[in-house]
């Protein structure tokens, strides 16, 4: 049987960040690399495709760091 992979639907995902990061908010992962027992996600802000860093994909899993889906400001104040 085939190992269960970490993170299966991560590319392609959309992610806002609770704070401004590189001067955006809205994210999507383009990329994803498997290093031994870890997972990185290469994000690529929304608005500027010049804007792209690597990330540990359980990071991505922190509420107080990142909200799935692309979030308005109003909506981060509230949760």
């Amino acid at each position: 049987m085939p190992k269960k992979q970490k993170f299966p639907h991560l590319v392609g995902s959309k992610w806002t960040a609770t704070r401004k990061t590189w001067g955006w908010r809205h994210f999507q992962v383009v990329n994803r690399k498997n290093e031994g027992q870890w997972v990185f996600a290469e994000l690529v802000a929304s608005c500027d495709p010049t804007v792209r860093f690597w990330l540990n994909a359980k990071q991505l899993k922190d509420r107080r760091l990142w909200e799935p889906g692309w979030q308005s400001t109003q909506e981060l104040e509230e949760i």
